[in-house]
């Protein structure tokens, strides 16, 4: 079902039916199958995707890595801010092949690729969701120009990070606690990162 993301009109994705939630659209949770976070725009892509069309000159002419992709929806805003290249980065091939589907429906073109690879800015939206992939996540963009959404899951070092904007994210309730969420982009504070950028 193709739909226009609220806090991002700009951007329409193929999603799951509103009603639907994370393990409604697997038939079950099956362990050897990942579930299907690309089918949602979570509240820390929604925002991140927001922050990139506010302030394009974060990612225009520079090649863009958008870890943890899921849907596509930070890479598309990234492509349509005027990225030179962007890269959607996630291990599940059923994400990436969404990334470039909702790419093509919002008529921008993303690469995508199983591994993280070099950027000049790395964007991760709603990754920093349990305390497994937290240091990893971690890891990998330490020593870059980092910028992640994130609307307080509770495992992000918010000591490491400096906060640029925030807004509140209108989200599903068949998959979040309530209606609307505050959500935070976060900078990664010993990147490179432009100092324009802000709130």
């Amino acid at each position: 079902m193709s739909v226009q993301i609220p806090l991002v009109p700009e951007i329409e994705l193929e999603l799951a039916e509103e009603c639907v939630g994370l393990f409604d659209a697997t038939g079950g949770y099956r362990s050897d199958t990942p579930p299907p976070f690309w089918r949602f725009a979570w509240p820390g892509g929604m925002a991140l995707a927001r922050f990139v069309l506010d302030f394009p000159h974060i990612v225009r002419q520079k090649r863009i890595v958008d870890l943890g992709s899921g849907s596509g929806i930070v890479a598309i805003a990234a492509a349509m801010a005027g990225a030179r290249q962007v890269v959607a980065v996630d291990t599940d091939p059923a994400a990436r092949a969404a990334a470039v589907r909702n790419a093509a429906l919002n008529r921008v073109e993303v690469e995508t690729g199983a591994e993280p690879v070099p950027g000049d800015v790395v964007l991760a939206g709603d990754v920093f969701y349990s305390p497994a992939v937290a240091p990893a996540v971690l890891k990998l963009l330490r020593g870059t120009e980092a910028y992640v959404g994130d609307p307080g899951r509770g495992f992000l070092p918010e000591r490491l990070f400096e906060a640029v904007a925030v807004y509140d994210v209108p989200v599903r309730r068949a998959l979040e606690d309530g209606d609307v969420m505050r959500t935070t982009v976060w900078r990664l504070a010993t990147s490179r990162a432009a100092s324009a950028a802000g709130p």
